[in-house]
């Protein structure tokens, strides 16, 4: 039952070393990981830049909005441990298709160029898409890329509705949800896997590492993927 789960490291290794950054997915590696999940955001001048809050001000020495700043300015900030801000596609080079890599659409506006990054780094940069999963909480922006480019997986995120999860899932042909693992029992993994891939999130301590492990769930994403 659980050899072939896909162990996803969040944000990088979080756990490990500060989230969404370059040295913690390089951690991540490390640690044997099948899978990726970072987090993005439009900045001010247009690019995606990986970053979990919609302000700087938790894990950097800056202030202020990251969608109201260009690239410029979030890279001469320094995150804890005195990294940089990575781009979306410093880190699809860097990750380079060695595996799995979810990206999750954090900020509005981030889909349409999601999408057309991705479709680049598959077409000229030797990605699969089958090693490229894009999930979000909104609704809008897995619409917004299923219309731009209907070959890239989509994942539905959710946190207290499964049934609308699926429903919503379902008519954008996803390929995963990917539940809080609270909501999880055995029953309703068996269940979701007839339609999907079930990939949760974000279990770090051992007791529910293994409740969830023998549920059969296809990944789990953790801070702490050494553990899995």
């Amino acid at each position: 039952m659980t050899s072939n789960i896909l162990k996803i490291g969040h944000r990088g290794a979080k756990g490990h070393v500060t989230e969404n950054t370059l040295e913690s997915i390089k951690k991540a590696f490390a640690l044997g990981v099948d899978g990726i999940e970072i987090d993005v955001h439009r900045c001010a001048s247009g690019e995606l830049v990986v970053f979990h809050d919609f302000t700087v001000d938790r894990i950097t020495n800056g202030t202020g909005e990251v969608s109201k700043q260009p690239l410029r300015a979030l890279k001469n900030l320094k995150t804890k441990g005195t990294y940089q801000i990575p781009t979306l596609a410093e880190v699809l080079l860097l990750v380079d298709n060695k595996c799995l890599l979810n990206i999750e659409l954090k900020g509005q506006d981030t889909a349409k160029e999601a999408a057309r990054i991705i479709t680049f780094y598959v077409d000229k940069k030797g990605w699969d898409y089958s090693n490229i999963l894009v999930s979000s909480f909104h609704e809008d922006l897995l619409e917004t890329v299923r219309g731009i480019n209907d070959k890239i997986p989509l994942g539905v995120l959710t946190e207290n509705n499964l049934e609308r999860a699926i429903t919503f899932a379902k008519s954008i042909k996803a390929v995963s949800i990917l539940p809080n693992y609270t909501m999880l029992t055995e029953e309703i993994v068996t269940e979701l896997k007839e339609d999907f891939k079930v990939i949760t999130f974000t279990v770090n301590n051992l007791k529910p590492l293994e409740r969830i492990k023998s549920y059969g769930v296809d990944g789990i994403i953790s801070d702490y993927p050494d553990r899995i």
